[in-house]
């Protein structure tokens, strides 16, 4: 149930702790989907919410959620002027080198009918920004912060496995695959003027403790 996994609610916005394995769409094959259950995060209002941004089926964590129309209009601007601050924790495949920075790499999309598409680190792709910071290492494995400075699509996975050199646990397209991938958005904030600010922090998922890390 998605309405057990909220973190913030107003009238305005939803945040909601994605679960890993869950897409945002809903996918060819019908399987359940958050656009799926939009029904069940109606809390008393008649219009369903809509998400504003999306993140990756196999990343878990923050994902903000507009209640009417005119929010999804404000939140989306905020996310294109870059207004939106996220957080992400990630295990990679190996331990990068030195303590932090910023990866500014930019990205392309590529297809190919053998193998499908992703994203590559191409000049004159769009541009892509990512700073980051080493937490804790361990048992040849490594937990990075990283706060984009941009949303492109599968970003902190390529700025992890090219920008870095090592590649998220789990990734199934850019890194060895696995179970599970190890990425999940921990923190999201957005202000809103005179407002409030929309604020929430997703608990860290069970998978990330299973392999010997907490925040």
């Amino acid at each position: 149930m998605l309405a057990d996994r909220i973190l913030f609610l107003d009238g305005e916005a939803i945040v909601l702790d994605k679960p890993a394995g869950l897409p945002v769409d809903s996918p060819r094959d019908r399987s359940p989907s958050v656009e799926s259950m939009l029904g069940e995060l109606t809390f008393g209002f008649h219009r369903w919410p809509q998400p504003v941004h999306r993140i990756d089926r196999d990343t878990s964590g923050c994902l903000l959620l507009a209640r009417n129309p005119g929010a999804a209009k404000r939140f989306g601007q905020a996310f294109e002027a870059g207004q939106v601050a996220k957080r992400y924790l990630a295990i990679l495949d190996g331990v990068p080198e030195g303590e932090g920075g910023l990866i500014d790499l930019p990205l392309d999309k590529v297809s190919t009918r053998e193998s499908g598409w992703r994203m590559i680190v191409r000049e004159g792709g769009k541009a892509a920004r990512t700073n980051w910071r080493l937490l804790d290492a361990r048992d040849g494995r490594s937990l990075v912060e990283f706060t984009p400075e941009t949303g492109r699509t599968h970003q902190l996975r390529v700025h992890a496995a090219t920008g870095l050199g090592v590649p998220i646990v789990g990734d199934p397209v850019y890194g060895r695959g696995g179970p599970a991938m190890m990425l999940h958005a921990v923190a999201l904030s957005l202000a809103r003027g005179s407002k409030p600010p929309v604020e929430a922090e997703a608990p860290l998922p069970p998978r990330f403790t299973h392999l010997g890390f907490g925040e």
